[in-house]
């Protein structure tokens, strides 16, 4: 029989672009596949800040932070906790991406046209040992032009390939097998669903019209992970964190289904660390949500106080943005699903920012001046529109309004007014001296250490209950669902590897279905900035793995 194609890629997101751009630079015929309607082309990516994990760049440089490789592997070994006989070829994956962040990643992304935000963002800043959890120093680096403008670049050389007739769109081809003729798997099939005018991110039909096979020297897998079906985030809810949380928002829209790591296991590979996530704690639904129990989730700088649902604080270091899955657990572990932010308009108006490309018009649209607007206004518009739109934000002027406001939101009288006015009355005392105790004001006053912090991310020390830095604001924060962090197991070529620990012939994997490299390159936790360098480096590993096969 022949070959449809030298190879098929199936997802078009942004690991399933990078994967055919390589194979089409490498002169390879590839039919792409996604079970998605075209306008969702670039998947998960197009929804996303942009931000970029890179290690010693420029931009690092210009505002004196002094980064290398030694450090990076240092907190990425920290932070992953690797501790699992199948952490072999993970570990792998880290070591070598580590050597990509701080090696070419930069200069072959710039060179295809990709521009990179001047304040350097420091994410998941750990505030335990320096051999444990988190970036010792700003890495996370902004796409200007967001997630769309980190997508562009592949789309376009994909489109290039193309117009060439190296590459066959197949949009609506949802996979159901993967076969094999004289022992390599070759042959995809599975069902054609009807078409769908559904706008990007919302909810597309499932109805099926027909079928399809379709074979190839060699398939790539590229299909996402899981955030977008609950019922999976539930099944595979790690038992470390005990009962998985009645509600849940989705970070991602409900095409992330998973249901393609199935497909693949069927066929003999591997799928490892599934009890491995990366779910946020500081997640908001969206007042103008686009799919179905859209959350965004808050990026906050280090100010506001972190209280559980019965007002206490949360303890040392589970400060905002400093330790996603230590806060996690301690969630899971206090008998409720939620925590609040209490802060001040000063505080919001510095310290929030709302991760996605649909919520940052600025970088998303590269207006300088918009850019500058947002720096110079009290409260970011975006922001100001959850506050005066959003399900889980009170803002009141004193703090028995506040503590009236909140009981009333979750129709728990849960907080008490005095306790929560001893705790930050403690907490401003803390303020009026240059030395504290308190290690949060130690963490505020140690990030305006850092210039970036200081001009648009961290706001001045200040008392809470000062009535010029109101009004008071209260926001309700919910889990949502965002990656998987295990997935397909595959070897530094992207070739998935079978239960033996062989490859599965003719099968590689990337992006999030190959846990962004190997089954799981962030172990237990990510630094940030690595989801979507994780599919650019793990799809042109597929790529040119699976170019040179069947060359």
């Amino acid at each position: 029989m022949a070959y449809d194609a030298d190879v098929i890629v199936i997802g078009a997101g942004l690991a399933g672009l990078v994967a055919t751009a390589e194979l089409v630079d490498a002169g390879r015929s590839v039919i792409l596949l996604d079970q998605e309607p075209e306008q969702s082309i670039g998947g998960q990516a197009h929804w996303s800040l942009g931000g970029l994990f890179l290690v010693d760049s420029p931009e690092q440089r210009r505002l004196r932070i002094r980064d290398s490789h030694e450090l990076a592997l240092q907190d990425w070994l920290g932070t992953a906790g690797f501790d699992r006989e199948e952490d072999h070829w993970p570990r792998k994956w880290a070591e070598a991406y580590v050597d990509f962040a701080a090696g070419e990643k930069r200069s072959w992304l710039h060179a295809q046209g990709l521009r990179i935000f001047p304040v350097v963002g420091w994410a998941e800043r750990g505030g335990y040992e320096a051999t444990g959890h988190g970036n010792s120093v700003p890495r996370f680096h902004i796409t200007w032009g967001t997630g769309p403008g980190v997508v562009a670049p592949f789309e376009r050389r994909v489109r290039a390939g193309a117009a060439k007739g190296l590459v066959r769109f197949r949009f609506r081809h949802r996979v159901t097998g993967l076969g094999r003729t004289a022992g390599a798997v070759d042959t995809v099939t599975g069902e054609i669903l009807e078409p769908s005018a559904a706008a990007r991110g919302t909810a597309s039909s499932r109805v099926v019209t027909g079928a399809f096979e379709l074979r190839a020297q060699a398939v790539i897998v590229t299909s996402g992970g899981i955030g977008g079906n609950h019922d999976l985030v539930r099944e595979q809810w790690p038992r470390r964190l005990g009962t998985p949380p009645a509600k849940l928002l989705s970070g991602v829209p409900a095409h992330v289904d998973g249901l393609m790591l199935g497909v693949a296991e069927k066929a003999g590979a591997r799928h490892i660390n599934r009890d491995r996530m990366w779910h946020y704690t500081e997640g908001i639904e969206n007042w103008n949500p686009i799919w179905d129990k859209h959350a965004i989730r808050i990026l906050p700088g280090p100010s506001s106080l972190w209280l559980d649902a019965r007002g206490r604080r949360l303890p040392v270091p589970l400060f905002p943005g400093f330790d996603t899955l230590g806060t996690l657990e301690h969630i899971m572990r206090s008998g409720y699903e939620y925590t609040w932010f209490v802060l001040d308009r000063k505080i919001i108006g510095k310290e929030f920012a709302l991760s996605g490309s649909e919520q940052n018009p600025d970088l998303t649209g590269k207006s300088v001046r918009d850019v500058i607007g947002r720096a110079r206004a009290d409260v970011p518009a975006p922001v100001k529109a959850f506050m005066d739109h959003g399900a889980d934000f009170v803002v009141e002027k004193d703090l028995s309004a506040l503590v009236r406001g909140m009981n009333a939101l979750t129709g728990e009288a849960l907080i008490d007014e005095a306790e929560l006015r001893r705790e930050i009355v403690a907490r401003d005392r803390e303020i009026t001296n240059p030395f504290t105790k308190d290690l949060q004001i130690t963490a505020m006053r140690g990030a305006r250490a850092y210039l970036g912090d200081r001009l648009i991310r961290t706001a001045a020390p200040h008392r809470l209950l000062d009535p010029a830095a109101g009004p008071l604001i209260a926001v309700r924060l919910n889990i949502l669902t965002r990656k998987s962090l295990g997935g397909l197991e595959t070897d530094l070529s992207s070739r998935v590897l079978t239960e033996g620990g062989g490859p599965l012939p003719g099968v590689y994997a990337a992006g999030e279905a190959a846990g962004f490299g190997g089954g799981g390159v962030h172990g237990y936790r990510s630094l940030e900035g690595t989801f979507l360098g994780g599919c650019v480096f793990s799809g042109r590993a597929a790529g040119r793995a699976a170019a040179k096969a069947v060359g």
